[in-house]
């Protein structure tokens, strides 16, 4: 009996321990902006223009503030590299045995080496080596599309765009963000834009649920990788 409470209260502990897997919330820094409150006059300025359309003969491209374009998402990156390393070293020094009054000189060597009468010739030898090898490689790839707003329009007429898309999966949650600067005559006729022509361009590309914890390392194997080896 002690036993069966004893598991039901460790059941009741983990499952205490356990809770839902956060949804992706939003971050404040990819947030949409809304457009500026623009005032017309009660003037008629003719029938091409009507306060609030537009201009019949331009495009529809984003170059306000809360306008909104797709940016075709087209990233891709290969790095390798790859290092080699040899080195070797051998010398060699010899010592003539020397002559001594015409003679060559002898030393006895009773009890050591064998005893008896040997010379004073030396030789010395050393060497070493050493080889070394690494390579590493890398590649990503990130293809789609985001629709982001202008939040911003430069001095010089450049438009800092921004933006995220979150999507609800039966196993969690993934969310792409983008934030860049592009130019207005880069943006298409059909108003996109291909994430390659984005300046200071920052891409996010992540999830939450069961499928990302189950790519995630556990606390304690963190602990260990970062302990050891020391």
């Amino acid at each position: 009996m002690k036993k069966f409470n004893l598991l039901i209260i460790s059941m009741a502990l983990l499952s205490g321990c356990a809770s839902a897997p956060e949804s992706v919330k939003r971050d404040p820094a990819f947030a949409a902006a809304r457009p500026v409150p623009v005032s017309y006059s009660n003037a008629n300025p003719g029938s091409l223009f009507q306060p609030g359309f537009g201009n019949y003969y331009t495009d529809r491209k984003a170059y306000r503030v809360g306008d909104i374009l797709t940016v075709t998402l087209s990233e891709s990156t290969n790095a390798t590299k790859s290092a080699s390393t040899s080195t070797s070293r051998a010398s060699e020094l010899d010592f003539a045995n020397p002559t001594l009054l015409g003679q060559p000189a002898t030393v006895n060597r009773p009890g050591f080496l064998g005893g008896g009468q040997g010379d004073l010739s030396m030789a010395l030898e050393a060497s070493n080596s050493f080889e070394g090898e690494g390579a590493s490689a890398q590649s990503n790839s990130l293809s789609g599309n985001i629709t982001v707003s202008v939040v911003e329009v430069l001095a010089n007429g450049y438009l800092v765009v921004r933006g995220e898309k979150i999507i609800s999966l039966n196993q969690g949650d993934e969310y792409i963000r983008l934030s860049g600067i592009i130019r207005p005559e880069d943006v298409s006729p059909d108003n996109t834009i291909v994430s390659e022509k984005l300046a200071n361009a920052k891409i996010i590309y992540g999830g939450t649920g069961a499928l990302a914890d189950a790519n995630k390392q556990g606390w304690f194997q963190t602990f260990l990788n970062n302990v050891w080896p020391f």
